[in-house]
This record gives C-alpha cells, sequence and structure tokens, in this order.
C-alpha cells in the first residue's frame, strides 16, 4: 500500500503541468471545443429533461395529486367529525336540559306529596291533641266531681265530729252531709 501512495506521488509530480492545464489554458474559453461541447451539452441536458419529464415529474405529480387527495379527504372528514362532534354535543346539552327538567318536575312532585303528608299529619295530629284533650278534661271534669264528692265527704264527717266535740251529742250524719252538700253548690254557683 505504502509503495503504491509513493508512486502515485511520484506521478503526480511529473505531470503537475499537464494535470492543471496551465499550457494550453481552459478548454471551455477554447473555440475548437465549443461544437463538441454544444454537442454534448444538448445531448446531456436532453437526457436530463427526458428523465426528469419521463421518471421525475410523473412521481412527483403523482405524489401531489395524492397529497391534495389526501388533504381533500381529511377536510372532508374533518367537517364530518365536527358535523358528529356539533351534532353529539346538541344531543348532550338536549339530555341535559331534559334532564333537569325532569329533576324539577321530580322534586316539585316530591314537594308537593311531602306537604300533603305534612298536612295530613298534622291534621291528624291535631285531632288526635283535641282527643287526648277531650278525654283529659272529661278525666279532669270527673275528677274535679269526685273532689268536690270526697271534699264533702270529708266536710261532712270533720263537721259532724266537730259538732260531736262541741256539743257532746250524735247529729244525723245525712243532715250534715245535706248542709254540707247544700253549701258547696252555692260556692261552686258562684264559682262559676
Amino acid at each position: 500500500m505504502k509503495k503504491f501512495c509513493y508512486a502515485l506521488c511520484i506521478g503526480l509530480i511529473f505531470y503537475v503541468n499537464k494535470a492543471y492545464g496551465s499550457e494550453a489554458g481552459m478548454p471551455q474559453l477554447n473555440p475548437e471545443f465549443w461544437i463538441s461541447q454544444i454537442f454534448w451539452l444538448t445531448i446531456i441536458f436532453s437526457i436530463l429533461y427526458l428523465i426528469i419529464w419521463k421518471i421525475f415529474l410523473p412521481k412527483i405529480s403523482y405524489n401531489i395529486e395524492n397529497r391534495k387527495s389526501k388533504i381533500v379527504n381529511n377536510l372532508g372528514e374533518a367537517e364530518k367529525l365536527k358535523r358528529d362532534a356539533e351534532e353529539k354535543l346538541n344531543k348532550y346539552n338536549q339530555i341535559i336540559e331534559d334532564t333537569q327538567k325532569e329533576a324539577k318536575k321530580i322534586i316539585e312532585e316530591s314537594k308537593k306529596k311531602i306537604d300533603i303528608d305534612i298536612v295530613n299529619k298534622k291534621n291528624k295530629f291535631n285531632d288526635e291533641i283535641k282527643k287526648e284533650i277531650a278525654v283529659t278534661e272529661k278525666e279532669i271534669k270527673n275528677l274535679k266531681q269526685s273532689s268536690v264528692s270526697n271534699i264533702n265527704n270529708i266536710a261532712a264527717e270533720i263537721s259532724g265530729l266537730v259538732i260531736k266535740q262541741l256539743f257532746e251529742s250524735d247529729i244525723n250524719k245525712s243532715n250534715v252531709t245535706a248542709i254540707v252538700n247544700d253549701i258547696s253548690k252555692r260556692q261552686l254557683g258562684k264559682n262559676l
């Protein structure tokens, strides 16, 4: 490998002048080479033009059309998805409104039922209170009457004993009871 590099360097040194073309000048500017340059320029650019026109341009056009159709399809799909999303949003809002209305209706019905139940229970409670008051009033009246009769009996006995001790004689108990009952009736009549 080293020998090859040395040989290449020596060959370059001998042909330095010819490698750079310093003796003849630039061939592109030499009029004797213009016809061949124009020929090869026309051939190369014609081949390049045909290659671009027949191979690369259809591929580029196909890719552009393909991208354009994908963009149009994507835009159409995006529009469809947008409409679907708007429809679902409208349905969702409608469901929320219907649910709110139904909830208000249920609340109002429940409130009415509760109010009716409260009124019924209040009336039932008031009826029970009235019954209890009536029963209690009867008991008080009975207790009052029995108390009066008990008080009259006790008063008759005490009066009989007091008279017996004062006068040292027995009195008729029925007379004392009648007098005490008569006095208590007059006193009750005044109080009422």
